[in-house]
Parts: C-alpha cells; structure tokens; sequence
C-alpha cells in the first residue's frame, strides 16, 4: 500500500529512496515562494486602501483585501497535495441567487472566510518564514559542507576556503570529512524536511478546511437543492401532461370527428374504407397518447390524490387488488408522485412476472411519515437490481429522503414497501381540523 501523506512515509524503510523527501522540500520551497508574493500583495493593498481611504475609495480595497484570503487558501488546497494525498473539501458555499452582491454577502457572512483571512495573516508574517529558516537549515547547510572538496578546488586554488564563512579549511582530508559529514546531515535534514512539511500541512488543514458544522449545512442546502430540483420536475412534467391533454389531444379529437363527418358524406367505395382506415388510425392514436399522458402525470392524481389514484391504479391491473389504503388529506405533490409510479410499476411487476392470484394495496400516513405497501402471492424470487424498474424507483424515493424495501423469497409472498417522511399540506390539515369541528357541534 503507497503511503498516502508524508507521515505515513517516513515510517518506512525506502523513505530517503522514495520521491517524499522532494515533495516535502518543494512544498517547504513554494511556501516561501507563495508566502513572499502573498506578502507583497497584502502591503500594497494595505497602503493603497489606506491612502484612499480618506475618500472612502478604500473601502472596496478593504473588502478587497479581506477576501484576498480566499485565492491563498486555495492555492495552499493544491499544495496540501504534494505532502497529503487526501482532499481538502473547500469550505465554501455557492450563493443561490447569482451575481457579484449575493456572492459577495454570502462570503462576508461565512465563518470560512474570515479563518482563511486570519490565515492569510499567520502565513505572510509567520508562516513563510519558519518555511524559509527550515529549508536554509536542512538542505542548504548539507549542501554547502558537501561542496567544501568542489570550493576548495576552484574559490581556494588547493590551499584554503571558509565554509559557511565560519570555519577555514586548509587541507584534503578535512574538506572530505566535511562532505561526508554533509551528506549525514542531508539525510537527517530529509528527515527534517518532512516532519516541518507535515506540521506546517496539519496547521494548514486545521485552518482552511471544512468544519463538521460547515460539511452539515452544505450537506442541508444540497439536500434543499435537490427537494427543489424534485418539484421543478414535477412541475415541468404537469406542464407536459397539461399540454397534451389541452393541445394534441383535443386536435386529434378534432380529426376523428372530421374524418367520421366526410366518412358518412362519402359514397361506398374505396375512399369511404379509406376514410374509415383513416378515422381506426386517428383513434388509436388518441389512445396511446391518452395513455402517454396518463403515465406522465395522471389526472386523478392532481385532482383527487393519492388514494383515489392508487384505487385508479387498482382498477386498471389485471389481477385482482384490494386496496386498503387511508389518507386524511393531501400530501405534496412530489411526493404524491413518487408514491404512485412506485404502486404504478410494483402492480405492473405483479402483472407481468408474478403470476399472482391476488395483490393488496395499502398504508396510510401516521408519525409523520407516508406508508406504503404492495403485497402479491405470487411465485416470488423478485429482485430491484434484476431490470424490474424498481432501482430507478427507489432512487426517486431516496430523493425524497425515503427508503424503499423488497422482500421477495422464492415461492413468494412478495412485499414491497416505502417510506417517505412528509407531512399533510396546511389545505388538507385545515379541512381535517374543520370537519373534526364540525363533528364536535353536531354531537354537542
């Protein structure tokens, strides 16, 4: 297994042989680099929003300046990755509204921002530094005690050199024993190198990454993105069953009686057949497409609810299904949605492949929560991952924060069952409240 951070490197044997000791000097070498050209930019957004903010010109400088921590945090994200192979998640939430003010408001206000701000201010005047003092110390003294024989070759013609300008080497057999000792060093200063890499990474990962608190409220608003991208589809797919239903079909409606009118106008012969043909064709097609639109949003369902569409449902299947379902009101939408294709397709199943004798539906809404079953005993051994339709089903009702379940053992019965957590809408609780009313005066 390849170690996956420099810490897990250096616990093995191949370390000093191994690509880590370079990637830990060249994270150390482009901190200082990204700290000093971090710590150029900073002055001189300070000065000039300073000097301009006698005019109050300064003040988009100053914003201007507190975001600048934004870009160095996610610089130091992809540097995270030569010394720590595990993603850094970015802490930062996309505004739902575009534009520069919404996007500028909702920065201002995260907890994220200002971290990485105060970031930016230990980097550029502590940070890069230590970086800085650490790299002169484990790679560069080495480098200069393992260079004594090549300067006393060419800068001391053979006779004399200082090395580190501290000590005066006169002699072969020294300046050797000073590149030896350099190359020891070299290899204890790898060792250096990636203890201060992986410090500095930690400190790093501590500041800039993305709290448990800030990871629940993205998790939140994804789950809040995805209940509106739910009702947008359901939406778009009432908007399509509206538009057939009003649209093509009323036209073809329109052709059939026409095509009956010049039928009964037209002599016996080849064009009355023809026109007869013609009128056959013209209602087959408004069959199917009554059909289509039925399954893309039922008219039972938007106008009378989920148990006057179950029991629709119920009606249309072949094998015989009791439905014993109770529902004391509405329910949203989507979620009336998601429950009836899932009865819709577990009866078509039933149809299809059970060879049932009876199936029953039922449920009901209690704690909170929507119920539903679908029961058949039938010859069973149904799988959801076998083609059934059902994976594409459950993953809508996990959309919906639902869970579907099958249980299905050979020789039958088979049970499916749903739940989805959801709540009566305020018409439906109000006529529940009301007709509870009215119950309480007539038996007073």
């Amino acid at each position: 297994m390849h170690p996956r951070n420099v810490w897990q490197a250096m616990t093995r044997p191949g370390y000093l042989l191994s690509w880590w000791p370079w990637r830990s000097a060249g994270y150390l070498v482009s901190g200082v680099a990204t700290g000093f050209l971090v710590l150029v930019s900073v002055v001189l957004l300070a000065v000039v929003g300073g000097v301009l903010a006698v005019v109050l010109v300064g003040l988009p400088l100053l914003v201007a300046l507190t975001l600048a921590g934004l870009p160095v945090a996610r610089v130091e994200r992809l540097r995270l990755r030569l010394v720590d192979q595990e993603l850094v998640p970015d802490p930062h939430r996309e505004p739902v509204v575009p534009g520069l003010r919404p996007w500028l408001t909702v920065r201002l206000r995260e907890a994220a921002t200002w971290r990485e701000f105060g970031y930016m201010l230990l980097f550029v005047g502590l940070l890069w530094p230590v970086d800085a003092l650490v790299v002169a110390a484990a790679l560069f003294v080495p480098a200069s005690l393992m260079a004594t024989p090549l300067l006393l070759a060419t800068v001391g013609n053979g006779q004399e050199v200082k090395v580190l300008k501290q000590w005066t080497v006169t002699d072969w057999p020294t300046a050797f024993g000073c590149s030896v000792g350099g190359l020891v060093l070299l290899a204890l200063g790898a060792y250096a190198v990636g203890v201060a890499a992986g410090a500095r990474a930690g400190l790093t990962r501590l500041l800039i990454a993305a709290r448990d608190v800030e990871l629940g409220q993205r998790v939140v608003e994804l789950a809040r993105s995805r209940v509106r991208l739910v009702d947008a589809f359901e939406a778009e797919r009432r908007r399509i069953e509206r538009d057939l239903h009003d649209g093509a079909q009323q036209r073809l409606v329109a052709l059939s009686v026409t095509l009956g009118l010049a039928r009964l106008d037209a002599p016996p012969g080849p064009l009355a057949e023809q026109l007869a043909k013609a009128q056959r064709e013209a209602g087959r097609a408004l069959e199917e497409l009554r059909e289509l639109i039925h399954g893309i949003h039922p008219q039972v369902l938007a106008d009378y609810g989920l148990q006057a569409a179950m029991a629709d449902a119920a009606d249309r299947t072949a094998v015989p299904v009791d439905v014993t379902f109770d529902l004391p009101g509405r329910l949203l939408p989507a979620v009336e949605s998601a429950a009836y294709f899932v009865v819709c397709e577990a009866l078509a199943n039933v149809d299809r492949h059970s060879r049932a004798g009876r199936a029953e539906v039922g449920g009901g809404h209690r704690d909170g929560r929507l119920f539903v079953t679908v029961r058949d005993d039938g010859r069973g051994g149904a799988d959801a991952g076998g083609g059934s339709g059902l994976t594409g089903l459950a993953d809508r009702v996990s959309v919906l924060d639902g869970r579907l379940s099958l249980s299905s053992p050979p020789g039958g019965p088979t049970l499916l069952r749903v739940e989805i957590p959801c709540q009566l809408s305020q018409l439906s609780q109000l006529s529940q409240l009301s007709r509870s009313t009215d119950r309480a005066h007539r038996s007073a």
